[in-house]
């Protein structure tokens, strides 16, 4: 029992941190190759895209999607779709094709690279055909800048101190409320037992009683 209780709540850890490792933002430093637009055909990956479209029998079909295309300063592929966020996740993000626009201005060449911060969320996957949904462009003249993720750091720390204050008022509800509850029965109990168990003795005697007749 005590281990299908620490699997289920190391599942629900991996759950959230996964949720939270999805929408977060993050940020690469990258150079911008180029930007298109491209069909894609979504199925059981429509719920990683924003802009999903639904034929007369509401089934998903495939979508145009905004991508820009990037390498980083070691020479990685990066892939990212531009696609309007909205209120989920809320990053409020109704201005692609402002962001692609920009995009197309920030295309560089090896020789003389323009740097640039995409902050982005999601995930990649080649096996699902998802991609990262960037979120805003930024300029830098220096690939080795240091990016510390405030945003991050105080949204989590936060969470976590709502989940112990949360923790903390289950505790005390359980002390206030729950133990007593528990300690009343487990009393009652006791009780009923002990009668149970006098009346036992007392057949056992009447019995014994009645063989010596």
């Amino acid at each position: 029992m005590r281990y299908a209780r620490w699997t289920i709540i190391a599942l629900i850890v991996a759950l959230i941190a996964a949720y939270f490792h999805y929408t977060l933002p993050q940020r690469d430093v990258v150079r911008i190759t180029g930007t298109d637009t491209q069909r894609i055909n979504v199925g059981i990956n429509g719920m990683f895209y924003a802009n999903r479209m639904r034929d007369a029998q509401g089934n998903l079909i495939g979508t145009d999607v905004l991508f820009i295309r990037a390498i980083t300063p070691e020479g990685a592929i990066r892939v990212y779709r531009n696609e309007d966020a909205g209120f989920y996740p809320p990053y409020f993000k109704f201005d692609s094709q402002d962001l692609q626009t920009e995009a197309d201005d920030l295309v560089s060449s090896a020789e003389e690279p323009q740097w640039v911060v995409v902050r982005h969320y999601g995930w990649r996957s080649r096996f699902l055909t998802i991609f990262p949904n960037a979120v805003s462009l930024r300029p830098v003249t220096d690939p080795a800048v240091t990016l510390i993720p405030w945003f991050n750091i105080v949204f989590l720390t936060l969470f976590v101190i709502l989940l112990g204050l949360i923790w903390r008022m289950l505790y005390r509800f359980r002390v206030a409320r729950i133990d007593p509850l528990i300690d009343d029965a487990a009393e009652a109990w006791d009780k009923v037992d002990a009668g149970a168990g006098a009346a036992t003795g007392r057949i056992g005697r009447f019995f014994r009683f009645g063989r010596k007749k």
